[in-house]
């Protein structure tokens, strides 16, 4: 059995029952795992986003409890309560994109190795936001088990500055490491953006209640912030997103959702990769920000029931 891990319960506002592990990945590195049991129509792995963390998505367990869902979560390397790569646990690292899938890989061996006997039944379902939405569709094409998957806003495209592109550009192409690697991005910095940036100004979401609450989380457990991306981050995430571009859609159900006032990841690849992706639908949430389902309430409500509805079709 897996050794408990601390889940801050009353941070993620989840059902009670919620539950966390400490997993260590074929590479040595231990994240954590988290899960609310119990749903009776199967099972949904959520991908979070970059510095996201499990708390993070105690709601988003609510939501799917209700209709039938139980659901796993789990923080990334480099973020939560996960272990950090370097020594500023500020800076948002990993040597590989490809590592995330060894964490996914990490967290799937748990769920068929101890899944049934921790109530975590039927069919696997995935459901991801921003980052996780890279890492996911990486996944589906590597034939992981999963019916049917949700995107929220997914980073197949990431927004670059006007200024910053033909550095972009060559950052991407270019094979080598750069003495820069693990150091801070352009433009970004140790700061949370959440802590540091004003309701009026945020690009995640629309809904204030949802903005204080997610403030709280990260003043209350200072071990759960995470700053902006090292340039090594920057450089492979760009990489993903092309070697990912080249490949076809998988063979199963999906749905994306994307805001109109999205800001933070790049539309246009979502629009181009559902155009093409049979079995796809691009849902578009007049108003919205980045994160679909952190939005106002009409909008969390309209998210989950169309994903409840997909997962509900894909059991068969």
């Amino acid at each position: 059995m897996s050794d408990a891990a601390p889940l801050f319960d009353s941070l993620a506002d989840g059902p009670e029952d919620g539950r966390a592990v400490w997993l260590t990945t074929s590479d040595g590195v231990r994240i954590r795992l988290g899960y609310w049991p119990g749903g009776a129509l199967g099972t949904v792995v959520f991908l979070p986003g970059r510095t996201e963390y499990i708390e993070k998505y105690g709601p988003a367990a609510r939501e799917l409890r209700r209709r039938g869902w139980s659901m796993v979560v789990l923080d990334w390397r480099g973020q939560g309560l996960s272990e950090r790569a370097l020594p500023d646990p500020m800076l948002g690292h990993v040597e590989r994109f490809s590592d995330y899938q060894r964490d996914l890989d990490a967290a799937l061996g748990w769920i068929a190795r101890e899944g049934h006997t921790r109530g975590l039944g039927g069919p696997l379902m995935q459901m991801s936001h921003s980052m996780g939405g890279l890492i996911g569709l990486r996944a589906l094409t590597r034939g992981l088990p999963f019916r049917a998957s949700v995107f929220s806003a997914p980073m197949w495209g990431i927004r670059i500055p006007l200024w910053g592109k033909p550095l972009a550009g060559f950052m991407r192409r270019l094979p080598l490491a750069l003495p820069h690697d693990r150091g801070y991005a352009p433009s970004t910095s140790p700061q949370s953006y959440i802590l540091r940036t004003a309701f009026e100004q945020n690009h995640l979401t629309g809904d204030a209640t949802t903005w204080s609450w997610l403030r709280r989380q990260l003043e209350a457990e200072p071990g759960l912030r995470l700053g902006g991306p090292s340039l090594g981050w920057l450089r492979d995430a760009l990489r993903e997103c092309a070697r990912v571009a080249r490949l076809p859609a998988p063979e199963l159900p999906s749905l994306v959702a994307l805001g109109s006032r999205e800001h933070i990841v790049m539309p246009g690849p979502i629009r181009q990769r559902m155009r093409a992706w049979q079995g796809g639908r691009l849902d578009l949430y007049p108003g919205a920000r980045h994160e679909v389902p952190m939005e106002t309430p009409d909008h969390r409500a309209r998210f989950y029931d169309s994903a409840h509805d997909l997962f509900t079709a894909a059991r068969s």
